[in-house]
């Protein structure tokens, strides 16, 4: 199965969100190329943010390009054999931390948005990633800083989309 057709089961499956996983499903639809980056009507990206319910906190990056406050992932690559493989190869990238591993259920939560030309969309597929106790991060040379912050700290740094993020999967676990 190719990663375009596994991100098609995936979304089909998704619950929740209608109008956006439809969103999805017609770009992909409409791009058999829509999985990667040389897309420039957008691609699918793949993030998970990185929890550690123990300690009710989470693990953001500081994006060097983009200078806010994320939750790890990005671009999907030929090597990926899924989504959810994606997402989880990106957050421990990302993280440094070894050991992670996805929140059961699927996705956690779908969030498009603009990026700068000369692609357009990130149709970004978002996971929860578990961190095993005792978790040690390493930033990456993708981020500025990586830092561990309170479920309620959250708002304060990040936006939008993250908090969305966190409270979808606070719900989930």
């Amino acid at each position: 199965m190719s990663l375009h057709d596994d991100a098609v089961l995936v979304l089909k499956g998704y619950e929740g969100q209608d109008e956006l996983r439809q969103a999805y499903l017609d770009h992909l639809a409409a791009h058999p190329d829509g999985m990667w980056k040389a897309c420039e009507a957008g691609h699918v990206t793949a993030s998970a943010l990185v929890i550690d319910p123990e300690h009710g906190r989470v693990l953001l990056t500081l994006h060097r390009k983009l200078r806010m406050w994320l939750q790890m992932g990005g671009h999907c690559e030929p090597g990926d054999p899924s989504l959810a493989a994606a997402a989880l190869r990106e957050a421990t990238e990302e993280s440094g931390v070894p050991g992670l591993t996805l929140l059961p259920g699927g996705p956690v939560r779908l969030d498009r948005h603009p990026i700068p030309a000369p692609c357009h969309w990130h149709y970004d597929v978002q996971y929860a990633a578990l961190a095993p106790p005792g978790a040690m991060q390493a930033i990456s040379d993708e981020s500025l800083d990586l830092r561990w912050f309170p479920y309620d700290e959250v708002a304060d740094v990040a936006d939008e989309s993250v908090v969305r993020l966190l409270e979808a999967t606070r719900a989930r676990l």
